[in-house]
């Protein structure tokens, strides 16, 4: 049985991978932070959640060897945590790109980094990082210094894990979506035009569809 892991799986973008992951019938280890009072409507068995401070490189290590004593393979994995926070240079200090730092890099590099060893191992796998426009070019990160730069680091770790899973098939995505339909943008944003945005559906059946592909796998989703 296929198995991935979703990080963030409280959140919108993970409840709608989860879920999408479920309907193909794969293993799906869900994420969520320590004290989180999050609940879920899934009762599927092919559903477990684990709690694991994605800061902390030990206890996200630590939930990744549970997960592969228990499946063996990990042919997945959707990593969705992080954080979005404003401001300009003149208006961010050192503590403040530390902390985005710590929300948007670490999290996922403490994850993707065991998974990505545990994929060399099998010789496959797929893993998606989530990337932003300002994190992409920073000409889109002007007022948000700390989270462009936080972010720009998910697109040099991808390239990285190609670069040395060159010739497997291995690959590291880096999803970027634009504006996600989700009711905290809809409440910061009222008079947007919520038509042009991405459900977290379609994105979760986009990141899915590019799971399973065995030619053209983009290392790059944007859209």
């Amino acid at each position: 049985m296929q198995s991935v892991i979703v990080t963030g799986a409280s959140g919108n973008l993970g409840r709608a991978v989860v879920q999408k992951f479920l309907d193909e019938d794969w293993k799906v280890t869900g994420t969520v932070a320590p004290g989180s009072n999050s609940t879920f409507d899934i009762t599927n068995s092919l559903f477990e959640i684990i709690t694991a401070d994605l800061e902390d490189e030990q206890a996200a290590g630590d939930a990744v060897q549970t997960i592969i004593q228990q499946q063996t393979t990990i042919n997945a994995a959707v990593l969705t945590v992080g954080g979005f926070a404003m401001g300009s240079i003149a208006e961010t200090k050192t503590t403040d790109i530390a902390k985005q730092y710590k929300l948007n890099f670490e999290t996922a590099y403490n994850i993707a980094r065991p998974v990505f060893i545990q994929m060399m191992k099998q010789g496959s796998g797929r893993i998606f990082l989530i990337g932003s426009q300002p994190g992409k070019d920073m000409q889109n990160s002007k007022g948000m210094t700390a989270y462009g730069l936080s972010k720009s680091l998910i697109f040099r770790l991808a390239e990285l894990m190609n670069e040395e899973a060159k010739d497997t098939d291995i690959i590291t995505c880096v999803v970027i979506p634009s504006t996600i339909d989700t009711p905290q943008n809809r409440k910061s944003m009222p008079d947007a035009d919520f038509s042009k945005w991405i459900t977290p559906e379609k994105l979760a059946g986009l990141i899915y569809e590019n799971c399973i592909a065995t030619e053209n796998v983009k290392s790059i989703i944007e859209l």
